[in-house]
């Protein structure tokens, strides 16, 4: 650029798009052409992709079903761990834009989770009661697939040996559930100690209140006291968050159905549930390519063909991973809609949800 020239001719359209967000397209449509083009060509290679003309496509219609159904139980969780308010519909659209900016960004659950927040304060409900419940349901639904992968584990050693990736996922999970039960356990017991301690760090922190945060952890202690004597709630919410996940499971069952392969269900949720675990490592967005090696790299070694594993998880990890991004965006403008908020562009409503993402949750009203 020449000295002199005005600026407004020399910022181009790139300086109009915040870097995080140009960053993260640009990473997620490299890991797009990685995934659905170059490792094909590694399969192409073991075995001829004529066989894909066999595909069962009644599994393969089962298995999209099964996806939304798991989707749709996450959005009962979500429904059983707030007060009465949004329907299941509104709560399964805002579940779903959440899944799409977790899928987006690396470290997407942070961003869900303001998201979320921010669409359940829109609709009605208070900020106290989104924030718990979202914590709830997220805590909740990892210590559910740990309990459901241990299970799976035990059975299946007999079956098919103990596995270097069992240990990982084992001790992750671990690590995981003794981290939330010391928060439980600090927030129901230990509440004056965590009092004390979040004042001290509100003092601390620019705009923020101490008195807000005391208030915020007087109420998750309250709720996590009333939750845990609230046996049928806790039932029905245990009984959702596994079926979130088994559904999720017999999605990537069908998928490899639909080439021919019926694997042994316990097998399977092993498969899928130590990916799902190494996930939660904050790396890439929703554990992308994580759960694509580990997943596949399990079922090869249970004797599924190398093709047939790589062909199923890719086309599990279509519905499960990628399909999420665009109908969560829908939904997403569904809900700025019914808001009133009319946006005229795609663009528009891209930068919107990335704002409503990135913005402190605090932003969010608290009726």
């Amino acid at each position: 650029m020449r000295p002199g020239e005005p600026t407004s001719k020399r910022r181009g359209w790139r300086s109009h798009v915040p870097a995080p967000l140009r960053h993260g397209v640009t990473v997620f449509l490299v890991l797009l052409v990685v995934e659905y083009l170059v490792i094909p060509r590694f399969v192409a290679a073991g075995h001829d992709l004529n066989q894909l003309g066999h595909l069962n496509v009644a599994w393969l219609v089962a298995g999209i079903v099964l996806e939304a159904a798991a989707l749709f139980a996450y959005a009962l969780l979500t429904k059983v761990l707030l007060p009465p308010g949004p329907s299941v519909a509104t709560l399964f659209r805002i579940d779903l834009a959440g899944t799409a900016i977790a899928h987006v960004l690396p470290g997407g659950s942070a961003g869900s989770a303001t998201l979320g927040y921010r669409l359940l304060t829109a609709q009605g409900v208070r900020g106290q009661d989104a924030a718990m419940a979202m914590a709830t349901q997220g805590m909740g639904s990892a210590v559910v697939l740990n309990v459901l992968l241990w299970l799976a584990l035990v059975v299946s050693i007999p079956l098919a040996g103990i596995h270097t990736a069992y240990v990982v996922a084992a001790l992750l999970g671990m690590l995981l559930i003794l981290f939330i039960g010391g928060l439980v356990y600090l927030f129901t017991r230990g509440e004056e100690s965590a009092v004390r301690f979040v004042r001290a760090v509100g003092r601390r922190l620019p705009r923020v209140s101490e008195d807000r945060l005391e208030e915020l952890v007087r109420h998750v202690g309250q709720s996590l006291r009333n939750l845990s004597r609230d046996r049928e709630t806790l039932r029905r919410a245990l009984l959702f968050a596994a079926l979130n996940w088994l559904l999720d499971a017999a999605s990537l069952w069908t998928f490899l159905a639909a080439l021919d392969r019926y694997v042994n269900p316990v097998l399977l949720f092993v498969a899928y549930g130590v990916g799902n675990v190494l996930a939660a490592i904050p790396i890439t967005p929703g554990g992308l390519g994580l759960v694509e090696a580990s997943t596949t790299g399990l079922l090869i070694s249970f004797g599924i063909p190398g093709w047939v594993a790589t062909l199923g998880v890719i086309g599990w990890r279509f519905v499960n991973f990628w399909l999420p991004i665009p109908v969560g965006a829908g939904a997403y403008v569904s809900l700025r809609v019914q808001r009133g908020q009319r946006l005229r562009h795609p663009h528009d409503a891209i930068a919107a949800m990335a704002h409503d993402a990135k913005s402190p949750a605090t932003e969010a009203s608290s009726p």
